[in-house]
């Protein structure tokens, strides 16, 4: 079996996070700056020898310039000491037509933890130009308190400003290289 490599398309590609703010509406979050690489027997994913996910904190973008600053801070993701969030697959599972969960470690701020998320296989095609590429959506939560992203408030009624939950939303559109 040939080993084939995949590598992000950017162009259709984003890593979307939701984070409920006062507990009353949900606010999502952006990282601009990514990258995905896919080592895989052939084209089959779940022979997958590589699967490594990295996104640059300093891209991190809600669409507020003062929220972003203060996620890149020491209060959230400290980015002047950890300017990478990491994700490394360990292993490929199917568990229905074109669902998969990924088994892998997450690594944020330093600590890493297992982290599983849901791979939803969109197909293979060949686009207009020639290039191979697949297709995947991939969900999942994370508790940001795990990685020591542990900045809390509370209103003056008692509300959580932000919750603990972070959830993952992820189209990933790969090139076969």
């Amino acid at each position: 079996m040939a080993t084939t490599r995949w590598v992000t398309d950017p162009m259709h590609s984003e890593v979307q996070f939701k984070v409920k703010h006062l507990m009353i509406t949900t606010v999502t979050g952006y990282f601009g700056q990514f990258n995905v690489e896919v080592e895989t027997e052939d084209e089959d994913f779940t022979k997958a020898t590589k699967v490594l996910f990295k996104a640059d904190v300093d891209s991190i973008s809600t669409n507020n310039e003062q929220r972003d600053t203060h996620l890149k801070s020491a209060d959230f993701f400290d980015a002047a000491s950890h300017g990478q969030v990491k994700y490394e697959g360990k292993n490929f599972e199917k568990v229905g037509e074109n669902e998969y969960k990924l088994h892998g470690d997450l690594t944020i701020r330093g600590t890493t933890k297992p982290v599983t998320v849901n791979v939803e296989f969109g197909g293979i095609v060949v686009d207009p130009y020639g290039q191979t590429k697949a297709g995947f959506t991939v969900t999942g939560k994370i508790n940001r308190k795990d990685y020591g992203l542990m900045w809390d408030a509370v209103t003056e009624a008692g509300s959580v400003v932000v919750s603990d939950e972070i959830k993952l939303n992820c189209e990933i559109q790969l090139v076969k290289q």
